[in-house]
């Protein structure tokens, strides 16, 4: 995978909108195998693929797993996470219920709450700088450079002239 990713595209817009998703197991408990993590990682794919969002990294421990997932705007977070926690809870629930019960004191596997982090390409200093910039009034030097380069001139009402 590059480090550039390409942005997607809906019917009416342009995104990137990448999210670290973190969920744990119910009271913090030991109980993913290595055969589990394989299994959730398949889970998680077809997951993401359904809700038309993409999986693009994924990790996990005996107690929790990480997700980087690019979703679309249209797609809440709540229910992206609604999906991917309860399809891997029944299925890991029904295929390894064995090793699975004797790590939990009840019939859930992860715990109610979970983290959700934004993440972008640009550090977040960087954005508010960008997001602060768009209030500042033109300077004339940027004038004056903008008429140097493009050979037009602009008029009072800040329109350019041809």
């Amino acid at each position: 995978m590059t480090n550039e990713f390409i942005w997607r595209t809906g019917r009416s817009c342009v995104f990137k909108n990448f999210v670290h998703l973190v969920f744990v197991t119910k009271y913090r408990r030991e109980v993913f195998t290595d055969e589990m993590i394989k299994k959730l990682h398949e889970i998680f794919l077809e997951t993401c693929l359904q809700m038309g969002s993409e999986l693009l990294e994924f990790g996990a421990e005996g107690d929790h797993v990480h997700l980087m997932v690019c979703c679309p705007p249209k797609l809440a977070i709540a229910t992206l996470v609604g999906k991917l926690k309860g399809k891997s809870s029944y299925i890991i629930r029904k295929d390894f219920w064995p090793q699975v019960k004797m790590k939990l004191w009840s019939d859930h596997l992860w715990s109610p709450s979970y983290c959700v982090v934004s993440c972008g390409g640009a550090p977040l200093e960087i954005v508010k700088q960008y997001i602060a910039d768009q209030r500042q009034p033109v300077s004339t030097q940027s004038v004056k450079q903008s008429e140097r380069f493009t050979g037009r001139k602009r008029d009072r009402d800040k329109k350019w002239l041809a």
